[in-house]
């Protein structure tokens, strides 16, 4: 074989390489692309719940508990209600749920408010349902009393099943 076939030959693999190197680099550009797209898309379609006052976002929540499979869903009065908002049942197991329409993290005070109502409607589980998150305190305190934390990725995943 002379030089000229030679070099073509080792171009060759080169040029295969590169190319091989330019997919795989476009390829991870696209997923990264994307999967911050669905991100967004997903902060935007749970935005509207920040902008909801305490008394709407408490049907929103009974409204997505009931498109979840609850029944007997209701809201209970604004005043008074020790620390409910919502009574629900579902499967045979009775709720009691308070609902947090907050800027901030959801701290210990929901966690006992949602405790003392499971107790004063004898209802078999607590929660507290909240467009945020929880803080530390909160979820210790919601462990050793025994209340489920319903947070705003639990919300987005029960608004994407239904």
């Amino acid at each position: 074989m002379d030089k000229k076939g030679q070099m073509i030959l080792d171009i060759v693999p080169k040029q295969t390489a590169i190319t091989i190197a330019a997919a795989i680099v476009i390829f991870s550009a696209a997923v990264l692309v994307i999967f911050w797209a669905v991100r967004v898309y997903k902060r935007k379609k749970m935005g509207f719940l920040d902008d909801l006052e305490g008394h709407e976002f408490e049907y929103f929540c009974a409204k997505l508990l009931k498109e979840s499979g609850f029944i007997e869903v209701e809201v209970t009065k604004g005043s008074g209600d020790y620390g409910v908002d919502i009574l629900a049942e579902k499967d045979g197991v009775t709720y009691a749920v308070q609902c947090k329409c907050y800027t901030d993290p959801v701290g210990v005070k929901a966690v006992q408010e949602a405790y003392a109502g499971r107790d004063y409607y004898d209802r078999m589980v607590g929660a507290v349902m909240t467009n945020q998150y929880f803080t530390a305190p909160a979820v210790n305190a919601a462990r050793k009393l025994k209340i489920l934390l319903w947070d705003r990725g639990y919300l987005e995943n029960m608004m994407e099943e239904k």
